[in-house]
């Protein structure tokens, strides 16, 4: 699974992932959702939710060594096609004492390539 999720140029659905699996594998659908909520679980994954409250999954990046969890998302209003956008500068955002950061979300919401084609 996390080969098909390297493999891919956008976040994958459930179904996605079991579409593409199907050409090479034979694996039920219990199984799939396990494996991938355990590769998010280990930070091989990532998931982000759209407005129509799809999960999907992409291959977490990596910088140094370390998963890098902090990078912005576009979300076509169209067709609910996800990509990452690794080259996108974070914000910098000051938290009181005391708080940590897990990680940060930010979606930016439009219409894709082809979809505007």
């Amino acid at each position: 699974m996390l080969s098909v999720l390297l493999a891919a140029d956008e976040a994958l659905s459930h179904h996605d992932v079991e579409r593409r699996l199907a050409r090479s594998h034979d694996i039920d659908r219990v199984t799939l959702y396990r494996v991938l909520e355990w590769l998010t679980v280990q930070g091989l994954a990532h998931k982000v939710s759209g407005d129509d409250r799809i999960w999907r999954f992409s291959a977490a990046g990596h910088a140094d060594g370390r998963t890098v969890h902090a990078h912005a998302h576009f979300e076509c209003s169209d067709c609910g096609r996800v990509i990452c956008l690794e080259e996108a500068q974070m914000p910098s955002i000051a938290l009181p004492a005391g708080f940590r950061r897990r990680e940060i979300e930010v979606t930016v919401k439009g219409t894709c390539d082809a979809c505007r084609g």
